[in-house]
């Protein structure tokens, strides 16, 4: 590998054929896949317009949660690349939550949601929140009575589950909020087209820094189509960071499994975007992506990355910024007088 890399850095130099650059991207290929153009069909949810409408009206839905004032989109805000650039949330009461907000873009790629992996898919994650007492602070019944009681909801639902004799249930809440999260994908970054066979659309640096991420063993746990999101590793496989990055009180997926084995283990966030969404990792406490960078060569590989090599790695990083999705903020149905009222 390392030999890779370094036939690749004589390319540059113009020292070796051209085409010996060609086995970075052949390297690569077998290490990531771009972001499709559409997404992917939800298992056992498939999407129509009218559960798509629907799940877009309930992501920036402020009633469901208990004092009206909190959406799925106030911690993953479409316009800040699906984070809320917090190192953590604002919910119910002006409670914070434990971890910083993962982003939703692209999400569905995940192997599974939430940093400790507790939600299998996205239908799933997206109910978690509404009736967390810390974030959006409602019970699941009051989510069904308070959109049976808003009449424009119960004619969406009727169109969105035309089948179902009771449409307006928790289930199909969730599944209509993530066949709309499922949309958010960000494909076309500079590195998918490099990926495809575009030349120009990465530096001379950015090329580079691939080099880096590979060969340092970065690939290994970010790779895949969303250079992550794929695994669970511990943080601080060599080295541990210090407690404010990694909080001692905070096991992470020893919470959801029981076992020894997974203290202080996370799913491996995805890379994609990752220049849009400070502050970093699951405490949220690096804000510059550069010490994010350093911090997991020394904590995960062992690494002490120079700065040159930082520079470069990060240039790779920002090649991962994808076009960002474009979505018009929906009219929502009014309230009526018999409508559930906001609770303090």
């Amino acid at each position: 590998m390392r030999l890779l890399a370094f036939s690749f850095f004589l390319t540059l130099a113009g020292v070796v054929p051209a085409d010996a650059a060609d086995s970075l991207r052949d390297q690569a290929k077998d290490l990531f896949q771009p972001i499709p153009a559409s997404p992917p069909v939800l298992p056992g949810n498939p999407a129509s317009a009218e559960k798509l409408k629907l799940g877009r009206m309930l992501y920036f839905e402020p009633r469901l949660s208990e004092a009206h004032n909190i959406s799925c989109n106030s911690c993953h805000l479409v316009g800040l690349a699906g984070a809320d650039g917090r190192p953590n949330s604002i919910g119910h009461n002006w409670q914070r939550g434990g971890r910083n907000a993962p982003t939703v873009f692209n999400a569905v790629f995940n192997t599974a949601q939430f940093w400790d992996g507790r939600a299998a898919d996205l239908k799933e994650q997206a109910g978690g929140p509404i009736a967390n007492p810390i974030e959006m602070g409602i019970t699941k019944e009051h989510a069904v009575n308070q959109l049976k009681g808003i009449p424009g909801y119960l004619e969406a639902f009727k169109a969105a589950y035309p089948d179902a004799a009771d449409p307006v249930t928790y289930g199909n809440i969730e599944g209509a909020i993530a066949v709309f999260e499922a949309t958010l994908i960000t494909p076309d970054a500079p590195f998918d087209r490099w990926l495809t066979g575009d030349d120009g659309a990465l530096d001379e640096q950015q090329r580079q820094g691939l080099a880096v991420f590979i060969e340092k063993g970065c690939a290994s746990c970010h790779n895949g189509i969303n250079v992550g999101g794929g695994m669970y590793a511990p943080f601080g496989v060599v080295e541990k960071p210090g407690w404010e990055f990694l909080p001692p009180d905070d096991h992470g997926r020893l919470q959801v499994t029981k076992t020894v084995e997974d203290d202080y283990v996370f799913k491996v966030p995805t890379l994609r975007n990752i220049a849009l969404t400070a502050p970093y990792f699951h405490s949220g406490h690096a804000w510059d992506l550069k010490q994010a960078v350093a911090i997991m060569g020394t904590a995960q590989l062992g690494e002490q990355l120079t700065p040159g090599e930082i520079d470069q790695v990060t240039a790779f990083l920002n090649s991962l910024t994808g076009r960002q999705p474009e979505i018009p903020f929906p009219v929502l149905p009014p309230s009526v007088a018999s409508t559930p009222r906001p609770q303090p």
